[in-house]
């Protein structure tokens, strides 16, 4: 069983307003009463107050859709890839868990249907792109804060691979799935159906994305069951658009949560990975974080202890202890 101190409940509690409401709902299983209130401050408080404080009239951020405006391939190269453009902003906004009836919410939503265009051919943004990861945010952030997204679903539908997950690369001739893309559109399905219900074909497109990862225990190669990538066995957040185990650890647990019935024991490997990591204090510390440039930091940064993780993980590890007697 994972060790869960009244110590570490504290330390998450003592934070910023998006921390605090996960930690009463999810941790402590206070009912919505309790914790809505926190919720709502996510609006006008601490780091979401201050990311919404950073937009710009028009409701996009940075200027652009996914690359801020004026920003070169050259700073590319020695920056590394920004994330203060809107997509990045509104994956984040909804991690936090703004609340989607909220003001800045709706008008950020309504903003961005008249003035956001993607930066490949200037789409709309609530109709995507080419690219599956990309498209697969846009679905869960839309889903999430009420866009229509539809149109998105549709394509990505058509654009898995025949092994039953996505790749980001099918453009340039990929006919194989990747951990990180699958990821990417499996939290936009599942938004997409808490949202909507979902329909039979894209139901039947997220089950068939998971068993792709679970036949791979989350992180290892089909053929020779090592590692994939190094990197999934490295924790991180925020995830952007990359992919470690305890993000996928946290999709299945809110996917199994949603549907119902019990945890895949396919997920055990990487769920005593994750409990291996867990630190004397009972915290889980940060490996590794992504260059480029970002609108603030919310962590002491790589080898400290990370809340976000700290919170994931031991939800994660709640929720899979608390079913071990039906395994």
């Amino acid at each position: 069983m994972t060790i869960h101190s009244d110590s570490v409940v504290a330390w998450l509690l003592d934070s910023d307003p998006s921390l605090r409401w996960q930690t009463m709902r999810d941790l402590l299983n206070l009912p919505e009463e309790d914790w809505s209130d926190e919720r709502r401050k996510v609006e006008t408080e601490g780091w979401g107050a201050t990311l919404l404080s950073c937009q710009d009239r028009d409701g996009l951020w940075a200027g652009g859709a996914f690359v801020p405006r004026g920003f070169s391939a050259s700073q590319w190269r020695t920056e590394g890839q920004p994330w203060t453009a809107t997509s990045f902003v509104l994956t984040q906004l909804r991690e936090f868990g703004l609340d989607p009836q909220s003001e800045s919410a709706r008008r950020t939503i309504e903003l961005i249907s008249y003035s956001g265009r993607w930066d490949h051919a200037g789409e709309p943004f609530w109709q995507g792109e080419v690219e599956e990861c990309i498209n697969g945010r846009t679905v869960a952030d839309g889903a999430y804060f009420g866009a229509n997204v539809s149109t998105i679903v549709q394509r990505l539908l058509a654009d898995r691979q025949p092994d039953g997950g996505w790749n980001c690369e099918r453009t340039n001739g990929s006919v194989c799935s990747s951990f990180a893309t699958t990821i990417n559109v499996l939290e936009g399905l599942l938004e997409f159906e808490k949202a909507t219900g979902g329909t039979t074909a894209s139901k039947q497109a997220r089950k068939a994305g998971e068993a792709y990862l679970l036949k791979r225990h989350l992180f290892r190669r089909l053929k020779t069951g090592q590692p994939a990538d190094g990197k999934f066995l490295q924790l991180l957040y925020p995830y952007r658009w990359r992919y470690d185990i305890l993000r996928a650890l946290d999709y299945f647990r809110a996917s199994t949560l949603f549907d119902g019935g019990p945890s895949d024991s396919r997920l055990r490997d990487s769920i005593e990975f994750l409990r291996s990591r867990q630190m004397p204090d009972n915290t889980w510390a940060m490996d590794w974080r992504l260059p480029g440039r970002v609108w603030f930091e919310f962590d002491d940064g790589p080898g400290k202890p990370s809340k976000w993780l700290t919170l994931r993980a031991l939800r994660v590890l709640k929720w899979w202890d608390g079913g071990e007697e039906e395994k």
